[in-house]
């Protein structure tokens, strides 16, 4: 995500001891019993946000059927969730905030109940879940989404003509159940019904469209596994424009609520997604999904987001190539190789900003290591810009101007200290090591002194772990 105003985690065991056993046969007896089912945590152990996600299941596909109504604002439908239970379960949760009418799992009735101001739907099935079991959970729904919160957020961005799900690190919660954490990519599926004559856009590929007398059902899928937050939808009249560059399918689309000469300047700027893919993967090697495209959107969310395979945007002119190429950097970095928590997000937007200064550098403008000096000499030592510990910066500084900024500028310093050569070799090497899973800080860092064979702990820590500013030294990659 990039804002456009800134520079941018118990199973308990039960076992009792049988009465009038011996010591020896107790101890055999007990090696016997299997461990209890237990209730899954609510939260998947990110300490940034507690609740999110879940513990005890690992989610593989969501085939997410909704109807909405643009000028009621009602949502309603149902999701069809296939889980693996990662341990034995007498219920589990989901994290979801809208009102639920009925929910099964295994085509049985389950229980459910509310948790946590509603943020947790805990689900306790007719029969407990085994370890290693494969299950299909459905959960059937309606609500008006705009009406719920959740972390001090109402991430419901829709007006009587049009809605767009976009929003970070929470949106799943409003539209679909979901494990809703990064560390648990699935499969997801979408068919949104909207009144005839309304467009549908989503991720991935357009795998067909079903139009009624009132009503047109679009289905949407993308292929490759992704991180909740990451899955949207966008509904209302909109302008599509697709195509293929080197067998890559594009498509694009382009609100009608925008005015004329907005929506001419947003279909240009998006119609440079093809292009900017074709650059990126100079540096970066082969584009990591199997369609590319983009939306912009006559709302105004106030940053645009890296939405799987197809990146959501306000309006904001035809030659912000910048943002572009931001979100669609976060196609490798954030996407395909997503946090092992939040608190690694510097991994997506300092990654997604260097980009922005390669692009700039291979384009007719500065270098990045001149874009690094301007940073570091204009920014006063009293900054708060220096004060944020980029890779644990807590929640209420996940998207700080810092973490773009001084992010980038580890990149470019890191560039800086093992040469051009061994550094795209190292970005290259966590690409291609991590690719379709997720990434921590440290390991970032582990492939970095590995690829370079430099010890890079004093660099790391003085940029990513330090809330102060680097000193000017080699060793800092500063001269």
């Amino acid at each position: 995500m990039r804002s456009l105003s800134r520079p941018l985690l118990a199973l308990g065991l039960s076992g009792a001891m049988t009465v009038g056993l011996t010591s020896a046969s107790a101890t055999a007896e007990s090696s016997l019993v299997a461990p209890a089912a237990a209730d899954g945590a609510s939260g998947i152990g990110d300490p940034y946000w507690p609740l999110d996600g879940n513990g005890g299941i690992d989610v593989t596909s969501y085939a997410v059927a909704n109807r909405y109504g643009l000028a009621s604002k009602w949502l309603s439908g149902r999701t069809k969730v296939r889980l693996v239970a990662t341990s034995d379960l007498s219920s589990f949760s989901l994290d979801f905030l809208l009102k639920v009418d009925k929910v099964t799992v295994d085509g049985a009735r389950a229980t459910f109940a509310r948790s946590d101001g509603g943020h947790e739907l805990r689900i306790t099935p007719a029969a407990p879940l085994a370890a290693g079991s494969a299950h299909t959970v459905v959960v059937t729904y309606d609500d008006h989404p705009a009406e719920r919160a959740y972390a001090g957020q109402r991430n419901w961005l829709a007006n009587k003509r049009e809605v767009v799900t976009m929003n970070e690190p929470h949106m799943a919660p409003w539209w679909f159940p979901a494990n809703d954490h990064p560390r648990d990519k699935a499969v997801v599926d979408v068919r949104i019904t909207v009144p005839h004559g309304r467009e549908v856009i989503s991720n991935g590929e357009l795998k067909g469209r079903r139009v009624g007398k009132r009503s047109t059902t679009w289905h949407w899928r993308a292929d490759e596994p992704m991180a909740p937050y990451l899955a949207f939808f966008a509904a209302g009249d909109f302008t599509i424009a697709r195509g293929k560059r080197g067998g890559l399918p594009w498509l694009v689309a382009v609100s009608q609520g925008l005015s004329e000469g907005d929506q001419r300047a947003s279909m240009r700027l998006m119609k440079k997604t093809p292009a900017v893919i074709a650059g990126l993967e100079k540096d970066l090697g082969d584009y990591p999904f199997s369609v590319v495209g983009g939306l912009t959107t006559s709302l105004n969310p106030g940053f645009a987001l890296e939405n799987q395979t197809r990146p959501t945007y306000p309006a904001v002119g035809g030659s912000y190539t910048s943002l572009v190429v931001h979100e669609l950097s976060h196609q490798w970095f954030g996407d395909d190789i997503a946090v092992q928590g939040w608190r690694d997000i510097w991994l997506n937007e300092g990654f997604a900003s260097f980009m922005e200064w390669r692009w700039d550098e291979t384009h007719g403008g500065r270098s990045g290591a001149a874009i690094l000096r301007s940073y570091y000499d204009d920014v006063s030592e009293q900054s708060d810009f220096w004060q944020v510990v980029v890779a644990d910066p807590g929640s209420a500084k996940v998207f700080d101007s810092a973490i773009y900024g001084r992010g980038a500028m580890t990149l470019q310093a890191l560039r800086n200290r093992v040469g051009d050569e061994v550094f795209w070799r190292i970005i290259r090497t966590w690409i291609r090591e991590q690719r379709g899973g997720n990434g921590a800080s440290e390991e970032f860092e582990e492939v970095a002194t590995r690829v370079s064979g430099q010890d890079l702990g004093g660099f790391f820590t003085a940029w990513l772990r330090t809330p102060s500013k680097p000193a000017r030294t080699p060793e800092n990659g500063l001269s």
